[in-house]
């Protein structure tokens, strides 16, 4: 399929066709969520945040609304809902839930789920200023085009660690987010 035909009818049935591939086993036991809020337009866009410069982890960073799991959340997808909630105001029941990607884990020592929503369009958003300094959104055609990340090899403890890089707009997109972006793109076969 090509970026440039990619519709919302388009991307939904690609995502829910077909299913994503196993991944490893997660080596951490700490569980946490992210919302992929996809917004439902004829040409639907990603929703996506910048962390407060104030936190004391990942600060500054583009991300996906999410956190750590609670003792209270009935589940992951809970949790996914339950951060969007607190971080941007996406009313849960204002979120379709379409699929959930293989975990990840975070250089934070988390096992972090990505639950991929359809959300409507018109939602007001309200960062929780403690949390988040801007909500953005990119264009899930241009999101999804594999050519904008570039790989980048870290080395932790002697073991090589591939993280991406893409740039949208001002917003530097890399790590984990951009990582959960690609494995979207790749899940649907994106091709440009």
């Amino acid at each position: 399929m090509h970026l440039n035909d990619l519709s919302m009818e388009m991307f939904l049935s690609r995502f829910q066709l077909l299913q994503p591939g196993t991944n490893e086993v997660s080596r951490n036991a700490r569980q946490a969520a992210v919302l992929v809020p996809v917004i439902r337009r004829p040409q639907p866009g990603l929703l996506l945040t910048r962390r407060s410069p104030l936190l004391r982890k990942h600060a500054g960073q583009v991300a996906f609304p999410g956190g750590a799991a609670d003792s209270t959340d009935q589940s992951l997808v809970e949790t996914a809902l339950r951060e969007a909630c607190e971080e941007v105001s996406i009313p849960p029941a204002a979120v379709e839930i379409i699929g959930v990607l293989p975990a990840v884990d975070s250089v934070t020592g988390f096992s972090v789920t990505p639950v991929v929503g359809v959300i409507p369009p018109g939602i007001h958003y309200h960062a929780n200023q403690d949390e988040v300094a801007d909500v953005f959104e990119m264009p899930l055609s241009e999101a999804l085009r594999l050519a904008r990340y570039h790989p980048l090899d870290v080395y932790r403890h002697n073991n090589a660690h591939r993280v991406w890089l893409s740039w949208y707009q001002h917003y530097f997109v890399w790590g984990m987010t951009a990582g959960i972006i690609r494995q979207v793109a790749l899940q649907i076969g994106m091709d440009a």
